[in-house]
């Protein structure tokens, strides 16, 4: 296989330069057997975009690995040090999931900070993404990092930088983070060299906290009561939602949740699923096969770092399926709108968010209950920073997007699995009090608010040559203005919304 010299170019200098002698000596070995992953290993530099990082771990430019994670964590402390000189101290949070090398990465990310001077409080075991959103302000930091790739194979791992909000990254402080981390050019600028007195290890007293303020957001406390031994069926797919999620439930006055035993163990290797992605059916089958064993009525899956979850209910014909994400989307909107009014709480400052490619059911909800709605872009940093800035003047009530993404209360600042599992539980105790499933006050719903159908399509393309073909893809003819998608006019107009999501895995 030919490779080009910019590609070798690249390997040799790894070889060369300030590297520990495993990483030189798997470098070493890509270059004399495996060409095409060496090819893609450094084809490129693993792009810090406006979220952080993400990618396959192992050597290389265009790999996760203790010097990419390190140029984007001296890239971030450069940063920090220009945007809060005034600040005598300034202060991070870093949590991580249950993927291989989520630890070390921390650590390696925590040892670059503290060695810039920065104060550094490490998690000292993993936790779920809408935790670290929430202790960035609890412990009043001006950062917060977790790693995690989220629903990503196990081949990957990402890294997230969060913003003194509690929120990710936006403009500007997106765009001059990455400015900082592309001017790193070499690994010898990093400082690796960890400061011991800068770090500090947190406990369980952030997961009191948290949860503390996820109970208080219940509010059906009394119907929970009269109904707590509504069985539920709760997986975690190997990943941090395990140890908060249950306490939550509890918290809340649940008492029969049923977990998964084989999904309930931590792994980066995600032994039961092919993707740990709950928005996919294969994902749930054990949960669905427990649920039917033990007669439950509900089904919850969180990912790996706890931020999104996928349901599964009874439909009419008492068989489980698979609620999407507008549709709980449009469960939580209704269920909240409709409590606020009955307990007289709506006073004209209330409002909801929801993204673009979002259901517009959300929006007749709002409508008939005349809260305000707004629509912003896709990504839930969007949601975050629309309730920093109206924070003290309108009332947040909760949002969220189609891919499996909710946020009640503002105590959080990014999708937050551990409450939308509290809450969607809360709704199906509320339903029941009513004689009513989920899915039949779903169709209720319907009836009232009008029937919204939507279908997601997902194409995934790896790698270079993925890459490749998305630009194409993506292209837009100047001759026709039409985006050149591989599918045809019809097939799209087929779908009364169609939701289309590009994975990319570089």
């Amino acid at each position: 296989m030919q490779i080009e010299k910019n590609i070798m170019e690249r390997a040799q200098s790894w070889l060369q330069g300030n590297y520990d002698q495993e990483t030189k000596k798997q470098v070493a070995n890509l270059i004399e057997k495996d060409p095409a992953s060496l090819i893609e290993a450094f084809y490129k530099d693993l792009e810090f975009g406006t979220g952080g990082l993400r990618g396959v771990m192992g050597v290389g430019t265009n790999r996760m690995n203790k010097y990419t994670v390190g140029m984007a964590t001296q890239g971030l402390a450069n940063y920090l040090k220009k945007e809060f000189k005034g600040i005598s101290q300034i202060k991070a949070a870093i949590a991580y999931d249950n993927r291989n090398n989520s630890l070390f990465f921390a650590q390696v990310s925590a040892n670059v900070l503290s060695a810039n001077g920065i104060k550094v409080f490490l998690f000292d075991e993993l936790k779920p993404t809408p935790e670290l959103s929430f202790a960035i302000r609890h412990l009043n930091c001006q950062t917060g990092i977790v790693i995690t790739a989220s629903h990503n194979p196990k081949e990957y791992n990402g890294y997230k930088v969060y913003w003194e909000d509690g929120a990710q990254l936006i403009q500007p402080h997106d765009n001059n983070v990455i400015r900082e981390v592309r001017n790193i050019q070499s690994v010898d600028e990093v400082k690796f060299d960890r400061n011991d007195e800068l770090i500090e290890l947190v406990g369980n007293e952030i997961d009191v906290e948290y949860l503390k303020r996820v109970q208080g957001l219940s509010l059906s406390p009394d119907i929970i009561a009269k109904h707590n031994d509504l069985k539920i069926v709760y997986t975690p797919i190997h990943g941090t939602g395990i140890l908060l999620v249950p306490q939550a439930l509890k918290s809340y006055g649940f008492t029969r949740i049923f977990n998964v035993p084989e999904q309930d163990i931590v792994s980066g290797d995600f032994p039961t699923v092919k993707s740990p992605n709950p928005e996919e059916p294969a994902a749930l089958e054990m949960a669905i096969k427990k649920a039917e064993e033990v007669n439950a009525e509900l089904v919850m899956a969180t990912d790996p770092d706890a931020d999104r979850v996928g349901i599964a209910v009874r439909d009419l014909s008492n068989k489980f399926i698979l609620l999407n994400g507008n549709q709980t989307a449009a469960l939580l909107i209704h269920y909240l709108l409709t409590k606020w009014k009955n307990n007289k709480k709506i006073t004209g400052k209330e409002y909801i968010v929801k993204t673009i490619v979002t259901s517009e059911l959300l929006k007749e909800i709002a409508l008939t209950y005349k809260v305000e709605i707004f629509d912003v872009l896709t990504g839930f940093k969007y949601i975050a920073d629309l309730i920093s800035k109206l924070e003290g003047e309108k009332t947040f009530i909760g949002g969220g997007e189609e891919s499996y993404g909710y946020l009640v209360g503002d105590f959080v600042r990014d999708k937050d699995a551990v409450i939308s599992c509290c809450m969607v539980a809360e709704i199906a105790a509320w339903a029941k009090e009513q004689g009513k499933s989920l899915y039949s006050l779903l169709i209720e719903i319907y009836l009232k608010y009008g029937f919204y159908k939507e279908s997601l399509i997902s194409v995934v393309k790896k790698g270079k040559s993925g890459a490749e073909e998305i630009q194409r893809m993506m292209k837009i003819s100047q001759e026709t203005d039409n985006i050149h998608w591989p599918l045809s006019a019809s097939q799209l107009h087929s779908l009364t919304c169609n939701c289309f999501h590009l994975r990319f895995f570089p």
